[in-house]
Order: C-alpha cells, then structure tokens, then sequence
C-alpha cells in the first residue's frame, strides 16, 4: 500500500495541537483594514481551532499530523 499525499497547502494552514485538535488562524484580516475596529482586528490576530464538522476530512487531508 502505498503512502497517502499530504496536501501541502493545507499542512502550512493548519497545525495539529498536544490533545489532536487542529489549529487555524482567522480569515478577514488581510485588507480594508480602515474600516475594521481595532478590537476586532486585535481578535482575528489569535489563532482559533477548526470545528469539528470539518476535522474528519481535516484528518484524510493531514494524515501524518
């Protein structure tokens, strides 16, 4: 059998935490800054965990994470 292919757009996206959850930053960050607020430009800096209707195919996509 051979190896599955990792996709590698989604391995820089995305990273595997200590208890198996997958970690992701936030969308809506990279312009029309202006007119964001500076607390909700200060939220979409920190990085959020995928939810987990989209980790099952995460999972087929990210096999060796």
């Amino acid at each position: 059998m051979p190896k599955m292919k990792t996709s590698r757009a989604a391995a820089k996206r995305f990273k595997v935490t200590g208890t198996g959850k997958l970690k992701r930053n936030k969308a809506y960050k990279r312009h029309i800054l202006t007119k964001k607020t500076t607390k909700t430009k200060r939220n979409l800096r920190k990085a959020t965990m995928t939810d987990q209707s989209n980790v099952k195919n995460m999972k087929k996509i990210l096999p060796y994470m």
